[in-house]
């Protein structure tokens, strides 16, 4: 995600946790899988005793009314008994739930969809969802970086991202970064209307007024980088030059954006000369015209604001390695995503634009306010995720690159890239990795720079090569 420093207000649903689940932090009834997936600072998002594998969303929007009526089916593996368990789904309304093609008991308060299968599903056994449901999808009631959820423009036009919720406000889903699945949606429309997603695009087909669209992630994912996009779209297809296929979407307003759409290509040669081969399969942007605060790498198919710039693609095509590939465990972890994907801003201006990396962090730090050394980088606390990560978070990159040497630290990159693709990783472990490709024990640089919450020490400040 890329954020404005302006941020403007947006809406947050609240959740509630089933009062029939115990506390996140309570040890689950046998038979009943936790109420939370075990982040700290979202104790109630995702749930336990199961591992999600694939989603299949069919979903019927009409901008007129602005209601949506969907289907969802989530295949998973039992991870113990399930005598009943939890999805996160937040204002809309379940009409019926089936698990393996059999009526299912449900509750939904809150944000908690429970549900009571026919018969309790064995550990180890793979098991199908499916729910029906609709009514108007809200967006969040509070401010917050990222938080949006479904967001409703005057034609009826609807976006659907947000960080760390978006999915949850339109499907059912186990709503935590810690159980990545697949993807596959199915939209109807109006007429006129065209819905865009993440992955490859499939078939379309039209009939009785309506048009299908289909779309498919195979890649298992976290649910944040999905995303459903309605509007009247200028689609542009074509190709990577590694042969990945590219669907670009501009809303109306936002057909300005193309020139800068069409340098795509020129940008992800860039980051995989850096970070190794291109990790997704498919490619391309959603461009909007309404004034969110923040892009967002939804999978393959990031999203942006009016505002976006080359530095913005580069930093959300960034991600696409560190966030949509190495996926982070915990939202404690979210430098493993921003502060590499910042920096990647900087690398571009180092190749690309001639900048002098050295010059411009001496400048910055020379600037920097107490607020920004107060931003602790990692294990920041709930609500403080963005606080330093794209500002104090490239700083301490580029510290730590003068610290190990340039050679090593590109190999770091390299191989982290490769070493956790497609993977759930944590800070703690990217630290590991760091100390054991340089050779160094760098335990006082990272509690000075992620952990700390005052300006470095001098040694720290300016290590290797920026040493004053």
């Amino acid at each position: 995600m890329w954020l404005v420093c302006c941020l403007i207000s947006t809406l947050v649903a609240c959740t509630a946790q089933d009062p029939q689940q115990p506390p996140a932090t309570a040890k689950p009834a046998p038979g009943v899988g936790a109420a939370g997936a075990g982040d700290p600072y979202y104790p109630t998002d995702g749930n336990g005793g199961y591992d999600a594998t694939s989603y299949r969303v069919e979903v019927r929007y009409n901008p007129q009314t602005r209601r949506l009526a969907g289907t969802s089916t989530m295949t998973a593996e039992a991870t113990q008994t399930l005598q009943r368990f939890n999805l996160d789904l937040r204002t809309l309304t379940v009409g019926e739930v089936e698990v393996d093609a059999q009526p299912a008991r449900f509750g939904h308060r809150g944000s908690e969809l429970t549900i009571t299968p026919a018969k309790p599903l064995a550990k180890g056994s793979t098991f199908t969802v499916r729910v029906r449901y609709g009514g108007q999808p809200s967006r969040e009631a509070k401010s917050g970086v990222g938080q949006l959820g479904w967001l409703t423009k005057r034609s009826g036009a609807v976006y659907a991202l947000g960080e760390p919720h978006s999915a949850s406000f339109w499907y059912p889903v186990n709503e935590t970064p810690r159980d990545p699945a697949s993807f596959e949606l199915i939209a109807h429309v109006p007429e006129g209307w065209t819905a865009v997603s993440i992955g490859r695009r499939g078939k379309t087909s039209s009939g009785d007024g309506w048009t299908t669209f289909r779309w498919k992630e195979s890649t298992a994912i976290p649910s944040y980088l999905t995303t459903l996009a309605i509007d009247k779209f200028d689609i542009r297809q074509s190709k990577l030059s590694s042969g990945v296929p590219v669907v670009d979407a501009f809303a109306p307003g936002a057909e300005d954006k193309k020139a800068l759409a069409s340098r795509l290509d020129e940008v992800v040669r860039f980051l995989s000369s850096r970070f190794g081969s291109y990790p997704q399969k498919s490619a391309g942007g959603i461009y909007l015209d309404v004034d969110i605060p923040f892009a967002l790498e939804t999978n393959g198919r990031p999203t942006y604001a009016p505002w976006v710039s080359l530095s913005v693609i580069v930093h959300e095509y960034a991600h696409q390695w560190f966030g949509n590939s190495v996926l982070l465990t915990s939202w404690s972890d979210i430098c493993l995503n921003e502060c590499l994907a910042s920096y990647a801003e900087w690398l571009w201006a180092e190749a690309e634009e001639g900048a002098d990396l050295d010059t411009r962090y001496q400048a910055e730090v020379e600037i920097a306010s107490a607020d920004l050394w107060s931003s602790k980088l990692y294990d920041m606390g709930r609500g403080h995720e963005f606080d330093g990560v794209y500002d104090k978070g490239a700083l301490a990159m580029h510290a730590l690159r003068a610290e190990v040497g340039d050679k090593t630290f590109d190999k770091i990159l390299t191989e982290w890239a490769a070493k956790k693709r497609h993977r759930n990783a944590t800070w703690p472990e990217f630290e590991r990795h760091v100390e054991r490709v340089s050779g160094k024990d760098l335990d006082g640089f990272f509690d000075a720079w992620f952990r700390g919450t005052e300006k470095p020490a001098e040694r720290y400040l300016y290590p290797g090569r920026l040493s004053k």
